[in-house]
């Protein structure tokens, strides 16, 4: 037996709810079907994004960095070169130490004694130290001309263990009598120092 429904004899209500539940039952469906799996990807792409653009920031922060490291290695190298070029060569020390004693007698000063010492390995282990223990005699501003004149060399020249003796007076000058140590450095090959370096055990 048929079912028949007369629209036309049913409440207000029951006709607004057979209208509108099919837009309902297709809007829920385009819900729970469509909207929410999308909205599910997009918050999964959104969470790699995100990832992504804390790592491409962390990256530029490491490239700015490198950058500055560059640059600083750059300098330290620069800094190594000069510095390299005020250690002379093992061959120029005698040079060296004669324009020392050189620079001595011109400044007015009597040198008594001059004695080279064997170089040693210096406690940085790159470079040599050349050691020259001098006596010699002159005035304060016999003394102070030569020390001045040594900073104005283009090496290294250290003056350590001064020591000045009471000052006599000779042709109405004060003369001192002064020990000191002089050392200049040459750079080890780098063939020396890795011979020198123990080997490591396995």
């Amino acid at each position: 037996m048929a079912l028949k429904l007369d629209i036309k004899a049913m409440p207000i209500y029951a006709k607004v709810i057979i209208a509108v539940l099919p837009s309902i039952i297709i809007v829920a469906l385009v819900l729970f079907l469509v909207i929410n799996p999308k909205m599910k990807q997009i918050k999964v792409l959104e969470a790699k994004i995100d990832k992504q653009n804390n790592e491409i920031a962390a990256s530029q922060a490491k490239a700015a960095k490198l950058e500055m490291l560059k640059m600083e290695n750059d300098r330290l190298v620069a800094r190594i070169n000069e510095l390299k070029e005020q250690l002379p060569e093992e061959k120029e020390i005698s040079s060296l130490l004669k324009q020392v004693s050189d620079m001595g007698i011109s400044a007015g000063l009597e040198i008594k004694s001059w004695k080279p010492s064997p170089k040693v390995t210096h406690p940085s282990g790159i470079v040599y130290e050349i050691p020259v223990s001098v006596s010699v005699e002159g005035t304060y501003h016999n003394l102070g001309y030569f020390l001045s004149s040594l900073t104005r060399l283009n090496r290294i020249v250290n003056i350590t263990d001064m020591k000045l003796g009471s000052p006599k007076r000779e042709r109405n000058e004060s003369m001192l009598q002064v020990s000191f140590k002089a050392s200049t450095f040459s750079a080890i090959p780098e063939a020396e120092i890795a011979k020198a370096k123990p080997v490591a055990k396995k």
